[in-house]
């Protein structure tokens, strides 16, 4: 089933404008990553099928995941993710460079809102609907095995609540809620538009995973 959905997340092209997005970005890569073979397809969800802990980020970066085909490798945010998790027992490994560099995640899968990189990083509403589905199929799957929820930023945030069926709290750092038995800790996405402006700190990150390791166990 997990391989049905990635093929299906891989050859979807519902959504023109991010379709022509992702393709564009690929076709003229800026010159630090001249020479690669941009994924340039939706982005599947990486990690642990049986997972406790589950991540929802935003949307795939145009030369991260939309460069590698794996979410968060190869950008700046995947640095920040895969250390805290590498650093709170998740991940064998701090950095994930590309799709065969070894990296390996234990007991948490990692999905996004949306699976094409959009312009700007902002999705539309009619493509998050269009990615819905995928997220929901996921979800099924994870279900029997997930105990913590943590959403990357606002747009993922309200994914999740509404996959939940539940009417949540106002978007914050930290900010925690159990529904249907799952607790769900929301968090800033490590984008560097909070990273490098400070609204998002290195203890304020790790906090969250640490938090997480707590309530889920070793």
């Amino acid at each position: 089933m997990w391989a049905e959905i990635a093929e299906e997340i891989a050859a979807c092209r519902l959504c023109p404008r991010l379709v022509a997005h992702r393709e564009a970005v690929a076709a003229k890569p800026p010159p630090r990553f001249a020479g690669w073979a941009y994924w340039a397809k939706g982005v599947p969800g990486f990690g642990d099928p049986q997972a406790r802990l589950w991540i929802v980020g935003l949307a795939p970066a145009a030369h991260g995941a939309n460069r590698t085909g794996r979410m968060f490798t190869g950008d700046s945010s995947g640095d920040w993710l895969y250390r805290a998790l590498y650093e709170t027992g998740w991940a064998n490994q701090p950095q994930s460079t590309h799709r065969g560099d070894g990296l390996t995640l234990r007991g948490v899968y990692i999905s996004a809102v949306v699976r094409c990189a959009p312009p700007a990083n902002r999705p539309l509403p009619s493509e998050i609907a269009a990615c819905r589905r995928f997220l929901e199929a996921e979800w099924a799957l994870l279900r029997p095995s997930v105990q913590v929820i943590v959403p990357l930023g606002q747009i993922a945030y309200v994914a999740v609540a509404r996959l939940l069926g539940v009417k949540a709290p106002r978007f914050g750092h930290g900010i925690s809620w159990t529904a249907q038995g799952v607790r769900v800790l929301a968090s800033y996405h490590p984008s560097q538009q909070n990273t490098r402006t400070g609204r998002l700190h290195w203890e304020q990150w790790i906090a969250v995973f640490r938090q997480a390791r707590v309530w889920i166990g070793p």
